[in-house]
């Protein structure tokens, strides 16, 4: 009888730390990771991932052409990225390292602004087309003071459509003003377009730098993306992705 007891008092002490054990690990915090998976910790923000393999020779036109083959396809597989948008990305961390290295912008910190505004171009059913500009275009609400900050028409209605107030554009969701002053031609097919994922991710790449300054260091980083939004929800979201494309 002893000896049933004591078995009986080891089952049971096991039984109580398996429990102890599924409790501690069903209850630990988990985030999402912007791409599917799942993350133990949530990442504050998104240190630049190794500048993309240059291309021994450019590819065609653009900043998309400076993207080697091999590391474009590799990445892309990995990441889950479509390779044409992955090449705005990465064409454009490139062309920006090479006008202004102290930024230190990484192409997983624009890819994960891609992934939080459009899902990478492909909000309500749009489509990246070959030569990287969506359709339908993309057009975000009216900055009304709704939901968002108010935001009063700056372009008469001439890149978003709207005369009354300003709308986010294309699919890395600048807002007319932001296309004004960094507009470009990433892309050399001769338009600016900031539908086309490769002008906007320049104008992107050069709004954030211009407003960091040094996309290196966790301060700079969270400066940079507050300055394309600033709602610490947002802030998260594009950390966590930004983390996950660079690992």
């Amino acid at each position: 009888m002893q000896q049933r007891a004591l078995i009986t008092l080891a089952l049971g002490l096991t039984l109580v730390l398996v429990l102890a054990l599924v409790a501690v690990f069903l209850l630990a915090p988990r985030v999402s990771d912007g791409t599917g998976g799942t993350a133990d910790v949530a990442a504050t923000w998104g240190p630049p991932a190794t500048l993309p393999a240059r291309a021994a020779e450019p590819t065609g036109p653009g900043v998309q052409g400076l993207v080697d083959p091999l590391w474009l396809a590799d990445t892309a597989e990995s990441t889950g990225i479509p390779a044409l948008t992955l090449s705005a990305y990465a064409g454009v961390a490139i062309a920006k390292n090479d006008q202004m290295a102290s930024c230190g912008l990484g192409w997983n910190t624009l890819a994960a602004i891609g992934w939080a505004e459009s899902r990478h171009g492909t909000h309500g059913g749009s489509v990246v087309g070959p030569d990287g500009t969506v359709s339908p275009a993309i057009i975000g609400v009216a900055l009304d003071g709704g939901s968002t900050e108010v935001i009063t028409d700056t372009d008469g209605g001439v890149i978003d459509g709207d005369t009354e107030h300003d709308r986010a554009v294309g699919p890395m969701q600048l807002i007319p003003q932001t296309w004004k002053n960094w507009h470009v031609d990433a892309n050399a097919d001769g338009v600016e377009d900031p539908q086309n994922i490769v002008d906007a991710a320049m104008a992107s790449a050069n709004y954030l730098c211009r407003s960091s300054g040094d996309m290196t260091t966790e301060s700079g980083w969270r400066a940079g993306v507050a300055a394309y939004n600033s709602a610490p929800a947002y802030i998260a979201k594009v950390a966590q992705a930004a983390t996950d494309y660079g690992s």
